[in-house]
């Protein structure tokens, strides 16, 4: 449908296929249609039939010339008009159509209609009868076309914009106004057919009832019963109230159209009781489908975030292999050389690599090995900063009473920017860090303070792989079990993160 309705040569093609099948068919029927042919009318007024030349060939023509009018203006004049280029050349072009289609009906239809003759007094009150009728039935065209452009040009419209409908009023769903294009397109084809005017009003009544009926309940009423003991039957009862009211307009609907009391009401009760049977389980049905269907998004998205942010954290590192086997062989030289500092580090940055290639594979973890990581990333950072008595640095981390778990390298992240942008060895630093646990709720701080980068430091523009990334992760993995507050002034930064684990 979206491919269709987006690429205009595709609609012509279907537009043209769908005219041309009609097309076809008609002529078809007519070599089966002898009822049709007005054969004992001739009888009657005792003229002798013709079967081709009063009946096969007029109809043959006015089909194939209706065929022929319908493609010149729907691919080309009426669009033309719609975007008023060259007016007067087209409303002419529209007008000599309709006017050749009334001439030729009326002339045909003097052969097709040959019987009048013996029913008015003079040939010229036949020659008006006729043209007369030829007339009608060419002014019903006119409206038959217009009725058709108004329904393709305006389901366009709604198709196109569904998008912008909805976010403008929530309301009108997708489905919704997919049906309702629909139901225009029905109650063309039943204008059409000459369908019965009773089925016509019906269906005009109780499709568009219908519609808002689904919209009503996708919006408000399910929403509404969800927070039930049981929903589905609180649900029924709302609806069924709501069909209940509305017998009365329905039925007053019916009775101001057709003037049919009786017909008025019994439209009324038909149209609450389809809806009740038929409409409400549909989109019950078709609503616990679309949470499910949500459901099953949120979690591939998250399982989506987690990898790609595992992704991230390894990209960073260049063979991490590769690097954890060098730096066994580095530590083993540095205990040699009796080096505590350097070996001190590299113990560090070995069980750094240890948890990065191993449990951050893991959807969750123990927050007390996260808690590992990020102490040993800051005594890490200390080896650095320690012997500069301008830089403090003070960390505040309390291991968790009860097992909770963590999705990983949540944390890690806002202390990697603490020390990325707020430690200059030659300007006084500090950063500070707290955590602690409280009814299965982490709290986090980091406040350091911030350092512009010199201009020659590669890394001046860059924000480093933290922030974005475990704030898409955050949004994913705890939504609405998180709080993060950013905070910057010029000379200082501040996080605060609140969790609820599990």
């Amino acid at each position: 449908m979206k491919e269709l309705v987006h690429t205009p040569s595709n609609l012509n093609k279907a537009e043209f296929w769908a005219a041309t099948f009609i097309y076809i068919t008609a002529v078809f029927y007519l070599n089966i249609d002898a009822p049709g042919s007005n054969e004992h009318l001739f009888d009657e007024a005792g003229i002798t039939f013709h079967y081709y030349s009063d009946y096969f060939f007029p109809q043959l023509i006015k089909y194939t010339c209706v065929y022929l009018a319908f493609l010149l203006l729907n691919f080309k004049v009426v669009p033309k008009l719609l975007t008023k280029e060259e007016l007067f050349k087209n409303i002419s072009i529209l007008t000599a159509t309709f006017l050749f289609i009334w001439l030729v009906f009326g002339v045909l239809d003097t052969y097709a209609k040959n019987y009048l003759f013996n029913r008015f007094e003079t040939e010229d009150e036949t020659y008006d009868y006729i043209f007369t009728e030829s007339a009608v039935a060419t002014f019903r065209l006119l409206l038959i076309m217009g009725f058709y452009t108004f329904i393709k040009y305006t389901a366009l419209y709604l198709l196109t914009n569904t998008e912008a409908i909805q976010s403008r009023y929530r309301i009108i769903t997708k489905d919704a106004v997919s049906a309702f294009v629909l139901w225009m397109v029905s109650m063309f084809l039943l204008m059409i057919i000459d369908a019965e005017g009773e089925l016509i009003i019906g269906w005009g009544v109780v499709a568009p009832f219908g519609i808002l009926l689904y919209c009503f309940c996708f919006y408000y009423l399910i929403p509404l019963s969800l927070g039930n003991q049981k929903p589905l039957r609180a649900f029924l009862l709302r609806v069924f109230l709501v069909l209940l009211v509305s017998i009365v307009p329905v039925a007053f609907v019916g009775i101001l159209i057709t003037h049919d009391p009786e017909y008025g009401m019994g439209l009324s009760t038909f149209n609450s009781s389809f809806h009740f049977l038929i409409t409400v389980p549909l989109v019950w049905a078709l609503y616990k489908r679309q949470m499910k269907g949500k459901a099953e998004i949120h979690t591939l998205k998250k399982e989506l975030g987690h990898s790609t942010a595992s992704f991230d954290f390894l990209r960073s590192q260049i063979n991490p292999h590769f690097l954890f086997n060098a730096l066994n062989t580095i530590y083993g030289t540095a205990i040699q050389e009796n080096a505590e500092r350097t070996s001190e580090g590299i113990e560090k940055l070995g069980n750094m690599m240890r948890f990065m290639l191993q449990e951050n594979m893991q959807e969750r973890i123990s927050l007390v090995r996260e808690i590992e990581y990020l102490e040993n990333y800051i005594s890490f950072q200390r080896l650095r900063t320690d012997p500069n008595p301008i830089v403090e640095i003070k960390s505040q981390i309390e291991q968790p009473v009860a097992a909770v778990q963590i999705s990983p390298m949540l944390l890690i992240p806002f202390v990697e920017n603490a020390f990325k942008h707020g430690i200059s060895l030659r300007e006084p630093s500090h950063i500070y860090i707290t955590l602690e646990v409280k009814d299965k709720t982490l709290y986090f701080d980091v406040h350091n303070s911030k350092h512009e980068k010199q201009g020659t430091d590669p890394e001046r523009d860059k924000s480093g792989i933290g922030l974005i990334n475990v704030r898409q992760r955050l949004q994913l993995l705890y939504p609405n079990k998180h709080e993060l507050i950013i905070r910057e002034t010029g000379r200082e930064f501040f996080i605060h993160l609140t969790i609820q684990l599990t």
